[in-house]
Order: C-alpha cells, then structure tokens, then sequence
C-alpha cells in the first residue's frame, strides 16, 4: 500500500481544483529511466485502468498500476517546502541506492 502525507494531499487537491475539466484523480507510478534505472511518474488521469488499484484519501482518488505496485509498496508520498526548494518527496522503503541528484532510484 502507497501512503500520502496531509501535506501531499491538501498540494494535490488544490492543484486538481486549478483544472478544467477537472481530473478524477491522481496516477503514481513507476517508470524505467533516470540515472539509477527507476524514477516516480504523478499525473493526472481521467479514468483508472483496468488493473489499476485505486486508493483514497478523503475524496482523493489514487491510481497505481499493477507493475509500479512492485516498487511503491509501503512507500510515502509527502511535500515539503524548504529553502532549497518545494516538491513532492517519496519515502520508498524499496529504493536500494539512488543517484546522486536523487530524481531516480533502484530497486
């Protein structure tokens, strides 16, 4: 199971009520590529697909795929705001190494 923090959360809503039309949800996923091998995909998506497991987090719908389901289990997804910067972070539990600009990892 993916968690999402309060923070992420409350930045994903308020960046789908900014969309016309407006989503049915957020898509997290897992794709190939990235100095590491892996990187974190977040899009907006209209419809789950068939295999998608569809999470919810009061009101906001979560899609991930059967395959990114491999790697983003036990994971969470926070923002942060900082000096350096603002964005959503991933604590994965199954990233063995990342590189060194941390936008991928291995699993």
């Amino acid at each position: 199971m993916i968690q999402l923090s309060e923070n992420a959360v409350s930045k994903v809503r308020e960046i789908l009520d900014s969309q016309e039309p407006k989503p049915a949800g957020l898509r997290i996923a897992v794709v190939g590529g990235g100095c590491s091998g892996f990187s974190y995909s977040m899009a907006f998506e209209n419809s789950p697909g068939m295999l998608d497991k569809t999470y919810n987090y009061d009101g906001l719908k979560v899609f991930v795929d059967q395959a990114s389901l491999l790697y983003l289990d036990g994971a969470e997804v926070d923002y942060v705001e900082s000096l350096e910067g603002s964005g959503f972070k991933f604590n994965n539990p199954n990233t063995k190494s990342t590189c060194g600009c941390g936008s991928s990892f291995s699993a």
